[in-house]
């Protein structure tokens, strides 16, 4: 019997499609063993959830500081304000989406694309009584096509300047795009109170929790892993994606999800990582 000092070995697909000799795999053990172990992590996990709550409690605590309530955003139908980007809710929940100008699709960022694909929906915020936009620095009508061939909902804006007021990216504090932020609204003044970017913005990037869930992780080379485990590569490698859905490090295809898109077509160009 395999002791839970032993690792398998065995040929398998690796993670860029080729077949090889496996690396190293976890011990294998009783049913029991495992269930111990199990059981000793959650231990540590609940720790985790419950910082987690203590963390989200101060986060209602922050103070919050006042934005122009009239800057301009462009959507569909034209010119628009932040207030009435609330649609009379308290709440507003904002995504500042990267854009390149004059980028096709393919060529768009595939970290933003990963962190709003999984949220697109607004149902479970609307219920809760919270709006929902994209704001994104390119005229409207270069945003459209896009918005369409991704089958997006059309709360899109675009933040370019315009002659009417201040963009509202400048009003929001002009914070890097890939940033969630959250705004409150007490009758026809709002208030910023919360802003997330970097690491943070994994909280709606569910593919990511769903990976560091198992025995492999994200496969990026940044991460704590056994020996003998496969190594890592760049972080996000695995974001961009050819034709046959497999990571490529950047190198052309697309965003994976744009694959499920009907009228995605081969790309052969490479992308601008940028």
């Amino acid at each position: 019997m395999t002791t839970a000092h032993e690792h398998h070995s065995a040929t398998s697909t690796t993670s860029d499609g080729a077949t090889s000799s496996a690396s190293a795999a976890p011990p294998v053990v009783d049913r029991a063993t495992w269930q111990a172990a199990r059981d000793e992590l959650l231990l540590r996990e609940k720790a985790h959830t419950r910082e987690a709550d203590a963390i989200a409690a101060a986060r209602r605590r922050l103070p919050m500081t006042e934005v122009d309530a009239g800057a301009v955003v462009v959507g569909a139908d034209g010119p628009t304000t932040l207030l009435d980007l609330f649609a009379g809710r308290e709440e507003l929940v904002l995504y500042k989406h990267m854009w390149h100008p004059g980028e096709p699709a393919e060529n768009q960022c595939e970290g933003c694309t990963l962190t709003y694909w999984a949220v697109q929906d607004p149902a479970y915020l609307t219920a809760r009584g919270v709006s929902f936009a994209v704001l994104a620095k390119a005229p409207y009508a270069e945003l459209a096509p896009f918005v369409e061939f991704m089958g997006y909902p059309r709360h899109w804006y675009s933040v370019l300047d315009h002659a009417e007021s201040h963009a509202a990216d400048d009003v929001l504090g002009g914070d890097d795009f890939g940033t969630w932020v959250c705004l409150l609204r007490r009758g026809d003044r709002v208030y910023l109170t919360n802003s997330v970017t970097g690491r943070g913005s994994e909280a709606t990037m569910p593919a990511l929790a769903l990976l560091d869930m198992t025995a492999r992780g994200r496969m990026e080379s940044w991460q704590d892993s056994p020996a003998g485990w496969p190594e890592g590569k760049a972080p996000g490698w695995f974001w961009r994606a050819d034709e046959d859905g497999v990571g490529n490090s950047w190198s052309g295809g697309r965003p994976a999800i744009q694959w499920s898109r009907p009228g995605a077509t081969p790309v052969t160009t490479p992308a601008h990582h940028h």
